[in-house]
């Protein structure tokens, strides 16, 4: 579960983890559907280019929050789509890309994100 802590709201009930090399180097490549979790990315450093996204192969539109070490929301990425770029305006520890059909126009940067 990925939780918005500042104003208490869950944002989307599943989450997967991109926890080793595979997972981060494949991210949402050759999906085609709509996902119903939110992939996280842990980047171990604060950064703006490891951060950077790429949407090469990957045929979905998507919404991308980037969070600092303290899991705050620096930049958010609305409507991500298919075959861009992306390198989010301050440094992110945490990447979490979610569906774009997950509502997160209450979501602002400052927010503190959490998941179980």
């Amino acid at each position: 579960m990925i939780v918005n802590k500042t104003k208490n709201k869950t944002i989307v009930e599943k989450k997967k983890i991109a926890d080793n090399f595979l997972k981060r180097g494949l991210g949402l490549m050759f999906r085609f559907k709509d996902i119903d979790y939110g992939l996280i990315f842990d980047l171990k450093t604060e950064s703006k280019e490891r951060a950077t996204l790429h949407m090469f192969f990957v045929f979905i539109k998507i919404n991308v929050l980037f969070l600092n070490a303290e899991k705050e929301i620096v930049d958010i990425k609305k409507n991500f789509k298919p075959f861009c770029m992306y390198t989010p305006k301050k440094k992110a520890r945490y990447v979490i890309e979610l569906s774009n059909k997950i509502k997160i126009d209450s979501i602002e940067t400052k927010d503190v994100i959490e998941w179980f």
